[in-house]
């Protein structure tokens, strides 16, 4: 089968950072889909593992967010069968889904919404995943902060988690959502979305929130440069509120919440995965959840830009773009030419 893989940890403008090979189709076994690949996205996930895993012995293959048709089913699947639609974001320590045919357990999978095609349903499931574990395990958004104004900071608003975050925080909460951007192309984007006010990351943001007069937010969601905000959001965030990040600063000093007993919280949606936790199969359920509130009308594709089909140029395109921090929403590829 055909698949986009590397052997060496090399920047994106090494023509060998990734390149196409060849691979044998896999074969389904236990609780395994078989999944013909129709649409990939890509998330910053797929670089930083490029340039993380060094020297790997073998061909790896990045991806971890793919809509596809089931081609065949492990004989301990339950809950789908050949020729369904599907959408997932995969497992972090299983080949990627940069390939025309991948294995995915059935537990992390989602029906794809009717309403979507294939490059439209591939840009949703790991940051959606993200976006909801955050919201509603990690920061419990829907549990009141005493006195909190119910507001909600959304660092990274237009970036592929925060533009569904956005979303989510609109659609299944009375929060009032701010979110950050800072081009004209990108704020419009994430008002687009829903977010009720939009300030500048590039500039200090409490005096930014506090300006809003809508109170200090007991939410901060930050999806990026969290070691660049970290002063700010330790200001503006509300006594006994809640932090959360995705990212990987080189460092966390959490000292300075202590004075409000801010409770911090980390978001990786491989952790079930992983771990194969007792509710691993909660990331189905949540993607047969977003599939219903998309074919509602109530949320929207991330989709932000259409790299072409799939294969080692265009992907190189795409990391390059993941790289720059000038994404907006998700990339997208689909079809092997």
């Amino acid at each position: 089968m055909r698949a986009i893989g590397y052997t060496h940890s090399l920047p994106i403008d090494d023509p060998a950072s990734l390149v196409d090979i060849d691979l044998p189709k896999p074969e389904a076994t236990g609780r395994d889909l078989l999944v013909a690949v129709k649409a990939v996205s890509v998330n910053p996930v797929d670089a930083k593992i490029r340039m993380r895993r060094a020297d790997p012995p073998a061909w790896q293959v990045l991806g971890w967010d793919a809509a596809g048709v089931v081609e065949a089913v492990g004989p301990d699947v339950t809950g789908f069968s050949v020729g369904d639609h599907v959408f997932y974001a995969g497992a972090l320590n299983r080949p990627g889904t940069n390939a025309e045919y991948h294995l995915v357990d059935e537990r992390l999978v989602g029906t794809k919404p009717v309403s979507l095609d294939w490059a439209q349903a591939a840009a949703l499931p790991l940051t959606a995943i993200t976006a909801w574990e955050t919201l509603f395990d990690r920061l419990s958004v829907n549990t009141l902060v005493p006195g909190g104004p119910r507001t909600i900071l959304i660092v990274g608003g237009a970036g592929g988690v925060g533009s569904i975050a956005v979303q989510l925080a609109r659609t299944l909460t009375d929060l009032t959502v701010i979110a950050t951007a800072s081009r004209d192309e990108t704020r419009e984007w994430v008002r687009g979305l829903g977010a009720h006010h939009v300030i500048d990351h590039t500039k200090p943001l409490a005096a930014q929130v506090a300006a809003l007069g809508v109170g200090a937010p007991e939410f901060v969601f930050s999806t990026t440069h969290t070691d660049a905000h970290l002063a700010e959001i330790v200001d503006l965030i509300a006594p006994q509120g809640r932090f959360a990040l995705i990212d990987d600063p080189a460092s966390l000093d959490v000292v300075p919440f202590k004075q409000k007993s801010v409770s911090i919280h980390w978001e990786l949606m491989f952790t079930r995965s992983l771990f194969e936790t007792a509710d691993m199969s909660e990331q189905g359920l949540i993607l047969n959840e977003v599939a219903r509130l998309v074919d509602a009308g109530r949320l929207e594709t991330t989709l932000g830009e259409a790299f072409g089909t799939i294969d080692a140029a265009n992907l190189r395109r795409a990391h390059a773009r993941i790289e720059s921090h000038t994404a907006k929403g998700k990339i997208v590829l689909e079809g092997f030419g």
